[in-house]
């Protein structure tokens, strides 16, 4: 069984998270897997916008901790970011149940992002010893306040779909069974719309910011893989490994 799975009807990909006995944790292989479909649907006239899913119980648990080392921009992880963020067709997203680590930050770069009612939203990059990742520290304070983005980065503590939607990362809420019928509909009735002024909006609408969100990419990227190989990302994996509260009290 493929641990995701694609599907293209009425001119909309499906890409749909299935590693349901991780909780749809991404692997490399994942990652580059979906930036493979994406960088194929670029050109592809059969695509017209892209939904990106999992299940009513979990749309993602971040990165599998079991294959967890990122290798730069020109790794797995590097490749997925830059297909995703320079996509440059409608992506629509409907995470439900739990999202965490890049299952958050992976929304900051879709166009439409609908939630269940029911999901829960963390970016537990500091308590892994590690920093954000995939543009976050520069789109958060932009997209909800400098405090807002301090509290969510570096308590790492969960949130809501409530404060997810008054953050303004998600569009609207719906009971989770009902997220991906109605992410889908908008796919659709988007995929429907004259596709050369549609890519010309995104473009429009992606123009201003994406040199930053690059560079952005760059320097935490740079950061997180130095971080990764420290004491300190050893003693939060093994504390994580052996379901036990990490001690950092030793660190300076």
């Amino acid at each position: 069984m493929s641990d995701f799975l694609t599907d293209i009807t009425d001119r909309v990909l499906t890409i749909r998270l299935n590693r349901p006995s991780k909780r749809n944790a991404l692997t490399r292989a994942m990652y580059s897997g979906i930036a493979e479909t994406l960088n194929a649907a670029r050109s592809d006239d059969q695509v017209r916008v892209v939904l990106l899913a999992g299940s009513p119980q979990c749309f993602s648990a971040g990165n599998d901790l079991q294959d967890a080392t990122i290798d730069g921009l020109d790794g797995d992880h590097g490749r997925f970011m830059r297909a995703l963020m320079s996509f440059p067709k409608p992506v629509v997203a409907a995470p439900s149940g739990i999202a965490v680590g890049v299952g958050v930050t992976m929304l900051l770069h879709c166009d439409l992002v609908y939630c269940g009612e029911q999901t829960t939203f963390r970016v537990p990059f500091v308590p892994l010893a590690v920093c954000p990742e995939f543009g976050s520290s520069w789109l958060l304070p932009r997209l909800v306040g400098h405090q807002r983005a301090s509290e969510i980065l570096l308590a790492g503590e969960p949130f809501d779909a409530n404060a997810a939607h008054q953050f303004g990362i998600v569009n609207d809420i719906l009971p989770n069974e009902q997220v991906d019928e109605f992410a889908r509909a908008k796919a659709v009735f988007i995929a429907a719309q004259p596709p050369a002024a549609v890519r010309t909006t995104k473009m429009l609408l992606k123009r201003a910011n994406s040199p930053d969100v690059l560079e952005a990419i760059a320097i935490e990227m740079e950061h997180l893989m130095m971080l990764q190989h420290g004491a300190e990302a050893g003693e939060a994996i093994a504390a994580f490994r052996e379901k036990r509260r990490p001690d950092f009290s030793n660190f300076a």
